[in-house]
């Protein structure tokens, strides 16, 4: 009898469990893994590079072609236009089709979009090809995550999910002086394309290590069986109550992390702390490398604490407030709060990134994908408002008077209000959870 014809709901003891895990840890084994994650922590830290890449090639671009610095947002912005317009089906085809038939799909979108912007003379097609490279590189992150789902246990997921960020802050960090440096020898379009071949790179290395995808593979995580499997839309998503719970932290807190660590760390440095534009390049370098450390001893210690009965969102109750005291503090100090205090601040939000895997461990592993990409959509869209809506502050707050300066640390502390209301609504469900599951 298969799965779905099951009657019901099957509970297997612990041998049973214990084989079941055994058999799908066989997947991904040892050597295997590692060939898997690093084939595809290599596509990840190329999307990341392309992500951060236009940042340190404005003042290039806007001399050879002539751009605004609206031409330069929006060039920025196309990146995450492209990201969003593939979320919601990225996650059906996933569920579907699985992670490596889908990423090399998607990748080669990106290597079409990388050429296109080497080859590109005219705003009109920069911003065409940076819309292709965010539709192409928009997989590189769920079709991992979705792996994982179905291939590790819970402990390893959480330090896989940790590791792929690390690469991922990684790659910013490639995107800052390492491209200042490539840059003389290289040129613009050169870098694209040795980027675009890079990227082909990556599909080799997918298309070599990352096992086949059987629909019917067992459930490593899950202890519980399901009785059929679940539908195909993003109905039962959207309605999960864990996923709901964990929705405002990840548009507002998770998603504000992001819109400072790629955005306003470096403007408050320059236009705040009194930074020339160099010192705040090297603040901005810091700062990723402080993410990156912080990702990887994040891998380090997620399986004990799992192991320990520590789960995500108790580490998040506990964890997050860190951020508010943070902000608080930057506020507080302006201009004496340089990239030591932002870097404390995007380190102290990660303990939402344990966010991610856990929507998807909440799922049943047959939904990984749609639910992995309907969280990453919610993020996203809150990097694009958490962006804007600073920015819009700042200007909005003009009409009050007062220094730029102040006006910054306004806008800061409104976001830090939002953050913090976002974080209540995420306790308040997480407390009547645990309260549901007490005895009595």
């Amino acid at each position: 009898m298969t799965r779905a014809q099951r009657p019901g709901p099957v509970r297997h003891d612990s041998a049973a469990t214990s084989a079941v895990a055994a058999s799908v840890s066989e997947v991904l084994a040892s050597r295997a893994a590692i060939l898997v994650f690093l084939a595809f922590a290599l596509a990840y830290f190329l999307s990341a590079l392309l992500r951060a890449i236009t940042a340190t090639l404005s003042p290039t671009l806007s001399v050879e072609l002539a751009l605004s610095a609206s031409d330069l947002g929006l060039l920025a912005g196309g990146y995450f236009f492209g990201f969003a317009l593939t979320q919601l089906p990225l996650g059906s085809w996933l569920d579907r089709h699985g992670p490596r038939r889908v990423i090399l799909a998607f990748l080669s979108v990106a290597v079409l979009g990388c050429v296109a912007f080497a080859v590109a003379t005219s705003f009109t097609a920069l911003l065409a090809a940076r819309v292709l490279i965010g539709m192409g590189v928009s997989a590189c992150l769920m079709a991992p995550l979705t792996g994982y789902r179905r291939w590790l246990s819970p402990g390893a997921q959480m330090r896989a999910n940790s590791w792929m960020l690390m690469t991922g802050s990684f790659g910013m960090v490639a995107a800052t002086l390492p491209v200042q440096w490539l840059m003389p020898l290289t040129g613009w379009r050169g870098l694209f394309w040795a980027l675009a071949a890079l990227v082909v790179l990556s599909m080799v290395g997918i298309a070599l290590t990352v096992p086949h995808w059987r629909r019917s593979e067992p459930d490593a995580a899950l202890v519980d069986v399901p009785a059929a499997p679940p539908a195909s839309g993003y109905g039962m998503i959207w309605r999960h109550p864990y996923f709901r719970q964990m929705l405002p932290i990840g548009f507002v807190n998770y998603g504000g992390m992001v819109a400072v660590q790629t955005l306003w760390a470096g403007p408050w440095m320059v236009q705040v702390a009194g930074y020339t534009p160099q010192e705040a390049a090297g603040g901005l370098f810091a700062i990723n490398l402080s993410m990156l450390c912080t990702f990887w001893l994040w891998g380090v210690v997620n399986p004990h604490l799992v192991r320990h009965g520590w789960q995500p969102e108790r580490l998040i109750a506990w964890g997050l407030p860190l951020s508010f005291v943070v902000l608080g503090a930057i506020v507080l100090l302006g201009g004496d709060a340089g990239w030591p205090l932002w870097a404390l601040y995007c380190v102290s939000c990660t303990f939402v990134s344990l966010s991610q895997p856990a929507v998807a461990l909440a799922l049943p592993a047959e939904a990984a994908g749609r639910a992995l990409s309907a969280y990453n959509l919610a993020i996203f869209a809150g990097v694009f408002a958490v962006q804007w809506g600073i920015g819009l502050l700042i200007d909005a707050l003009g009409v009050f008077g007062g220094s730029e300066a102040d006006r910054y640390r306004s806008a800061i502390a409104i976001f830090g209000a939002c953050g913090v209301l976002a974080y209540a609504v995420f306790l308040r469900a997480h407390l009547g959870r645990a309260a549901e599951r007490l005895p009595g």
